[in-house]
């Protein structure tokens, strides 16, 4: 064969090979082109389907609108407005004084103006389809004439069925049927960072929505009448107007009845504050039923453990309330309470804080029976009592703390506590307001920069005990100090303020 023919025969064989290896080539990168597809699909798949599950409404995922939500609960929010009579101003006590009149003349008012009417904003929800009405007490209180504006803009006149100070709520009635309403929700199960919407009527506009999540609970702000305070803290913008609204979550349902705000302007600056649904409801129930609310109360003073109070008391956890005062002939008196226990459990539940604890017992019925956890001297027993009834306070004239309560004579300097105490006569403890035969030690002196001042104590306090135990003189108090080395000291201290004898326990870490 000549070279010729060979080289000819080998490219053929060289053009056949690369033909048939490109068509392997071409068929390997098909599959694996499928395969790829195949797999890119799989897993685009399951992110689609969560993007679409995670749009539904129904999902705690990205939602981007509430307009169904609101759509549906906005008809039950309705606007109050009320009429208050108040007081004129009364005719100026120098009319007849020709002094006066030499430069006012005839400008100065010679009768009495009329009455003047006081015109209150506020919002309010309808909780059944014949017409109850809930909102606040202070929308409506010394109303004369309250009138109800419907979002159809129907309005009815309205009375009030039933109101309560110390919770804030009213309830109110108008003539009407087939309203549509505003399902309580259960306001213990709404948890801090959940989504909750505002309605109401703020600054005189017509109804609106605002947004925000739950801040916290169980806050008490102590503004206001309200002595039962378990608020839900919103940043939803709350403003004037809002009072008795709805606080909503994304299910519709009412959580909170809109009440307060705290500002430095006037205007929300995210720190808005609604009554719960559950507290509302129980207080709704007793005034559309007997138009009045009854409390339960134990009769006795508490204060939420501190870690120094723990600490003092040998107490292996921080937790429960400790008793500063029992009120003679009350509950806790009577069921075996005693200065110093501490409350770890109501009926099994953990008591977490005083004001938590407080609320509990006023929302159980005068006359029923309550189970309490305690520690006594180290040793947890259970404590059975029968509740009295809350009784609100009774208006007492203010009486000034006459005298300083330091007197004159040498009484000792403490300086691991930074403070100077005397003993309490019966002259000085009626100055204060206290009975003559309260015993203790008056505080005569605070240094301001010790830790008796950083703990909040002021002259004219008395204490009565140190670490659990009386004391009568200013000895008494330095050797209760003295024992007690570098731990801090637990002191029993009463302050008379506008009138009013108070008790608490106060932790004082001694200087080293």
């Amino acid at each position: 064969m000549s070279y010729e023919s060979f080289a000819n025969r080998y490219l053929r064989l060289l053009r056949n090979s690369s033909a048939r290896l490109a068509l392997v080539l071409v068929a390997l990168l098909a599959v694996m082109g499928c395969s790829h597809v195949r797999s890119t699909a799989t897993e685009i798949a399951p992110s689609t389907s969560a993007l679409t599950t995670a749009s539904a409404p129904a999902n705690t995922g990205a939602q981007t609108s509430y307009a169904d939500v609101v759509a549906r609960v906005a008809p039950a929010v309705v606007t109050v407005r009320a009429e208050q009579r108040v007081r004129a101003p009364q005719q100026h006590p120098f009319i007849d004084d020709p002094f006066f009149r030499q430069f006012f003349g005839d400008r100065m008012p010679r009768e009495q103006q009329p009455p003047q009417i006081e015109h209150v904003l506020g919002s309010g929800v309808i909780v059944t389809p014949d017409g109850y009405i809930l909102t606040n007490h202070h929308v409506v209180d010394g109303a004369e004439n309250i009138k109800v504006d419907l979002s159809d803009r129907r309005t009815f006149d309205a009375k009030v069925v039933g109101s309560d100070p110390p919770s804030d709520l009213a309830v109110l009635k108008i003539n009407a049927s087939n309203l549509p309403v505003l399902t309580l929700g259960d306001s213990d199960r709404a948890r801090v960072g959940d989504v909750v919407l505002a309605i109401g009527n703020p600054l005189g506009l017509d109804q609106t929505v605002t947004a925000g999540i739950v801040s916290a609970k169980g806050r008490a702000t102590g503004v206001g009448d309200g002595n039962f305070e378990d608020f839900i803290q919103t940043d939803a913008p709350i403003n004037q107007g809002n009072s008795g609204g709805a606080l909503i979550n994304t299910n519709g349902e009412l959580v909170g009845i809109n009440s307060q705000i705290l500002s430095t302007s006037g205007g929300s600056i995210g720190i808005g504050f609604a009554i719960p649904s559950n507290m509302a409801r129980g207080v709704m129930d007793q005034l559309i039923k007997t138009g009045k609310v009854r409390r339960g109360q134990l009769g006795v003073g508490v204060q939420t453990v501190t870690s120094d109070i723990a600490q003092t008391l040998d107490m292996k956890n921080v937790q429960g309330v400790i008793v500063s005062s029992v009120v003679p002939g009350s509950a806790g008196e009577r069921a075996g309470l005693k200065q110093g226990d501490v409350i770890t459990a109501l009926n099994g539940q953990p008591v977490n804080d005083s004001n938590s604890l407080r609320n509990r017992v006023a929302s159980a019925p005068p006359g029923s029976d309550v189970t309490l956890n305690i520690v006594r001297d180290g040793r947890e027993q259970q404590v059975k009592a029968t509740l009295g009834e809350f009784k609100p306070p009774t208006p007492r004239d203010e009486e000034a703390a006459a005298g300083d309560g330091a007197g004159n004579s040498n009484g000792m300097s403490n300086g691991k506590l930074g403070l100077r105490v005397e003993p309490l006569t019966p002259d000085i403890a009626q100055q204060l307001g206290l009975p003559a035969n309260r015993q203790g030690v008056v505080v005569a002196d605070v240094d301001p920069t010790g830790p008796a001042a950083d703990a909040g104590l002021e002259r004219g306090d008395v204490i009565e005990q140190v670490n659990r135990v009386p004391v009568h003189a200013t000895a008494d108090v330095t050797s209760a100090v003295a024992r007690s080395g570098a731990r801090p000291v637990l002191l029993l201290v009463t302050r008379v303020s506008r009138g009013q004898a108070n008790t608490i326990f106060v932790t004082v870490r001694p200087r080293a």
